[in-house]
């Protein structure tokens, strides 16, 4: 079994017992966060919701909250003599998906 849910503006496929990265969500580590905007549940049989599945839900446990590697952002004007180099590192939350109701 598995669905599409949508968290962080991303929608993303998941199945039970899957770790997947999302953007940073606000919940400690070790808790239980229950995801309902579910777009798709795949079985034999698929719902598909408008736009999303009523009722269906999708609970994962929080494994650790971190950042990702930095990324340089270098703005440049030509003829200006306007240069700035930053660095960014995009904060996300490890989720590892225990059950999908729906």
């Amino acid at each position: 079994m598995y669905a599409i849910i949508e968290t962080g503006g991303k929608q993303v496929r998941v199945e039970v017992g899957s770790k997947i990265y999302v953007e940073k969500l606000e919940a400690e580590v070790g808790a239980v966060i229950t995801l309902d905007k579910v777009l798709l549940i795949g079985d034999k049989a698929i719902k598909v919701g408008n736009p999303y599945l009523a009722g269906a839900k999708v609970t994962a446990k929080v494994e650790k909250q971190g950042k990702q590697k930095k990324i340089r952002v270098f703005k440049y004007k030509s003829k200006a003599n306007e240069r700035k180099t930053i660095g960014h590192r995009q904060p996300y939350t490890c989720l590892v998906i225990e059950t999908i109701n729906g």
